[in-house]
């Protein structure tokens, strides 16, 4: 007689063995229809698991992310059972859950095409209304290898060699087609209601490139139609604002096969890095950091000795000069801890904070690269701070205290907190983690912040706190970052002198609110679809005369505001005030300046903004003050105008 307990507390008392879709039909006839799979005693599990003994059991329905997740791994199958009847000589390979999907790997003899994925839709469609039942069984490792060659499927073969040899060889079978898979699945194809195929894609088999490319078709899955509308919606509005097409329109910069994953900065561009990089700067100064310099070639003992070689050489370009090697910095923090180095310092100094805009490079794969988002060349707005244990919490509040009022000057106002702790593989003692990890969390609970942790996922020198921001489609960029090191410091000889005397190691902190300048441009440019807030803006004000006769006046004008240090241009053209008016908005202009013979005669200006709003003739100095105003204020209210 098996008692099954359930999340609220409450029991289900039953005669005999019983599934998961038992008590779910046991609870109301709702929830056995809802059911997509449970959790038995923390374990994930199919509907038709057998329930043989007392047990904790949670049923999931699309409802909760683990229901999403068995949706889109079932549609994978489903993918992978259209493609096998359309194209019978293609082999299936691997079919995960990604981020609001799903993508499967074939094997085919060419590539599929748009039409072919409509095909495929088609027939996945198809084979959902005939609601075929899915069902799951064991198999030996030796069988399992045997029966996937035996249907063709080598790669299938490969898998499950893979596999840990404690973990059960496990198929799921659905009408004519059966794939290797943990599951747990959907009770039948019925359930899969609201899906999308969304594009095709080469990839490597296994992500190699040495290996044979392979044919990866990505889709999406969700609960309902009406959330499967919403997230096409929102795909829909990122491909508007995806900031390489934004990047062309409003002349931002460009990237070229000479130099894949460098980026050539146009003037608006670089208008836009440098105006960040000002203020970053400013930032840093008043928060007590010491901006350096440090190369950006330097030998490859220090990799190695500070561990780097080891963990990311794969990543490293590397040189030889005069029978040296040299390696391109992938990232400053050894170079800052050679500042350091440089003199004998006193618990008196600490905490010494060292910035640096510091341009690294790393070799990422071709494949990755995307736009700014994933580059080769880059620059970080790079901190490190060296400290004592007990100056851990209070400098990452001062961080968090910085971090916050910057995204708030880029129109962030939502930030995700996550608190990653110690792996398994470690340096230093569970002492001094269980230090760090309280001063992080502390810092967290002391800001009254909301925060998850992550077990398991610290670097592998201590723990960190990444802060992640949502732009305007609800999407999660992970930017900031603050990391406890107790490693490097040692291994890079770094001291100082304690105040009984004594030579002490450091804590090292490394920290970033934005990370990567290139990554964190491109969130803005997708942010504000090119409509940043004016103090960002690459050009503040449109100066347009409706005649050649305010042209003077125009220029005035325009001087006047580059002398204030404001971004102006005037339009001289001979086009129509329409014309000059619509192309500027269309470039997003904040303001635009609209100057007839009335205005030149009362030293006046009419003034409009890039969201058509007239804000009416007024003297030069009333806009100053506005303008001022706007750009005084940063991000923090322009969200709005961006939407506009």
């Amino acid at each position: 007689m098996p008692v099954v307990t359930l999340p609220d507390g409450s029991h289900r008392v039953f005669s005999e063995s019983v599934t998961v879709h038992d008590v779910a039909a046991d609870i109301g006839p709702g929830l056995a229809k809802a059911a997509l799979g449970g959790v038995v005693d923390g374990k994930e599990v199919d509907t038709s698991f057998l329930i043989e003994k007392d047990a904790q059991l949670a049923i999931i329905t699309d409802r909760q992310p683990e229901g999403l997740e068995i949706i889109r791994h079932s549609t994978a199958h489903l993918l992978a059972q259209a493609v096998k009847q359309l194209y019978p000589g293609a082999q299936v390979t691997i079919g995960p859950v990604i981020e609001d999907g799903f993508y499967y790997d074939f094997a085919y003899e060419r590539q599929f095409t748009p039409e072919d994925l409509e095909k495929i839709e088609k027939r996945m469609e198809e084979l959902a209304k005939e609601d075929i039942p899915v069902s799951r069984r064991l198999m030996p490792r030796k069988e399992a290898v045997q029966y996937f060659r035996d249907m063709g499927e080598e790669y299938k073969a490969q898998i499950i060699a893979d596999i840990p040899t404690d973990e059960d060889i496990s198929l799921y079978r659905q009408g004519d087609f059966e794939d290797l898979c943990r599951g747990p699945h959907v009770p039948s194809t019925g359930r899969l209601k609201a899906f999308k195929l969304t594009k095709v894609a080469g990839a490597y088999w296994r992500g190699d490139a040495s290996n044979e490319m392979l044919t990866r078709v990505y889709g999406t899955a969700w609960g309902n139609k009406k959330d499967l509308k919403a997230y096409l919606h929102r795909i829909e509005e990122a491909e508007k604002r995806d900031h390489r097409k934004l990047a062309k329109k409003f002349d931002l910069f460009h990237i070229q096969e000479e130099a894949p994953g460098m980026v050539f900065w146009h003037p608006n561009g670089w208008t836009i890095y440098s105006t960040i990089e000002q203020y970053m700067r400013e930032r840093q100064r008043k928060a007590g950091y010491k901006e350096i310099k440090t190369p950006q070639l330097v030998d490859f003992t220090l990799w190695e000795k500070s561990g780097h070689a080891d963990k990311f050489g794969d990543d490293m370009f590397s040189l030889t000069s005069e029978e040296r090697q040299f390696a391109i910095k992938p990232m400053n923090c050894p170079c800052h801890v050679q500042v350091f180095n440089q003199g004998l310092r006193s618990y008196r100094d600490l905490p010494l904070r060292l910035a640096e805009f510091g341009s690294c490079h790393r070799s990422e794969p071709s494949g990755s690269l995307h736009g700014l988002m994933r580059v080769r060349g880059f620059v970080q707005d790079d901190g490190h701070i060296f400290c004592t244990e007990d100056q851990i919490q209070s400098e990452v509040s001062d961080f968090m205290d910085l971090l916050h009022a910057v995204y708030k000057d880029f129109g962030f106002e939502e930030v995700i907190y996550r608190l990653s702790t110690r792996p398994e593989q470690r340096v230093g003692s569970d002492e001094s983690w269980d230090k760090a990890e309280k001063a992080l969390a502390d810092a967290l609970d002391a800001a009254g912040l909301p925060w998850e942790e992550l077990p398991g996922e610290g670097a592998f020198y201590g723990p960190k706190i990444e802060f992640s921001l949502k732009d305007c489609l609800g999407r999660v960029w992970q930017c900031g970052t603050i990391q406890v090191d107790f490693s490097m410091p040692g291994r890079l000889d770094a001291q100082y002198v304690a105040e009984d005397g004594s030579r002490q190691t450091p804590v090292m902190l490394h920290r970033a609110a934005l990370g990567s300048f290139e990554r964190f441009i491109g969130i803005l440019i997708e942010n504000y679809e090119g409509a940043f807030p004016t103090w960002l803006a690459p050009q503040q004000v449109a100066v347009l005369n409706i005649t050649d006769r305010q042209a003077d006046y125009c220029r005035d004008l325009e001087q006047h505001l580059g002398a204030l240090n404001y971004r102006a241009a005037a339009d001289l053209r001979n086009e129509k005030i329409g014309f000059k008016i619509r192309e500027h908005t269309l470039q997003r202009v904040p303001y635009l300046l609209v100057i007839g013979d009335k205005e030149v005669e009362n030293q006046t200006v009419a003034v409009r903004t890039r969201s058509g709003e007239d804000l009416g003739t007024m003297t030069f100095e009333s806009f100053l003050e506005i303008l001022e105003q706007d750009v005084s204020r940063r991000g923090r209210t322009a969200i709005e105008d961006s939407r506009n």
